[in-house]
């Protein structure tokens, strides 16, 4: 089998090979050698198994996710669908207000931000807490003369009633947007505002995101 190194990050390797004559994309964990070999192996299994877990269960509550092929926990291999022409949200945004203009992306990008609040909502409502939600986590797939909005890399998820989780995940988005597309405080409004019509246990969780970010911001002040 041929692979092609298309990524390579603090956390492991992506690849573009095949599975059974199939395109995918192959994801390999790095072996820590900080860490206690056997405790390594376990935190690796830990969040290979909990990325095959939360993709599937994405995919069951008509959320849009990688579909895992194999798992592989031996060679630390995750092999799973692959899509070819999407790119990330940070990607689209960017490219967005480089080719529109502040002004005229605006209505693109509002258009996004209503996808992702109505994705995250549901995710929640559905008790699937991603761990790492950052622009760079969501892809943007053409399809026809609209795009998908597909949830990837789930290596940090876990299924949770827990609303602090909620918040927390919705802390880190903020803080996400914040760092990367700071020029547009609207994004992340308008995520809010989608996502406060479809989680159900909205108040709770947004009372909780208050809160997370009360601690954040303390944080920060005190250093």
């Amino acid at each position: 089998m041929s692979v092609e190194i298309l990524k390579q990050g603090a956390e492991g390797r992506l690849y573009l090979g095949d599975f059974k004559g199939q395109a995918c994309l192959i994801k390999e964990r790095f072996v820590k050698k900080y860490r206690h070999p056997e405790l390594d192996t376990q935190i690796t299994r830990q969040r290979m198994k909990a990325e095959a877990k939360a993709s599937a269960r994405c995919l069951a509550a008509g959320i849009l996710a990688p579909k895992i092929l194999n798992s592989d926990l031996n060679t630390h291999k995750l092999y799973m669908e692959y899509f070819d022409k999407a790119k990330t949200a940070k990607q689209f945004i960017l490219e967005t207000v480089a080719t529109q203009g502040e002004d005229n992306a605006k209505t693109s990008l509002l258009e996004l931000c209503t996808k992702i609040g109505h994705i995250i909502g549901r995710m929640h409502s559905n008790n699937i807490i991603h761990g790492d939600l950052t622009t760079s986590n969501i892809l943007i797939n053409p399809n026809g003369c609209h795009y998908d909005v597909i949830l990837i890399d789930f290596g940090l998820s876990h299924y949770n009633q827990a609303t602090e989780d909620k918040g927390v995940d919705l802390y880190v988005l903020e803080r996400a947007l914040l760092s990367t597309h700071s020029e547009q405080p609207y994004l992340f409004e308008k995520i809010l505002s989608e996502y406060r019509t479809n989680d159900n246990d909205q108040h709770a969780v947004l009372s909780k995101f208050e809160e997370v970010r009360a601690r954040g911001r303390k944080r920060t002040m005190i250093g």
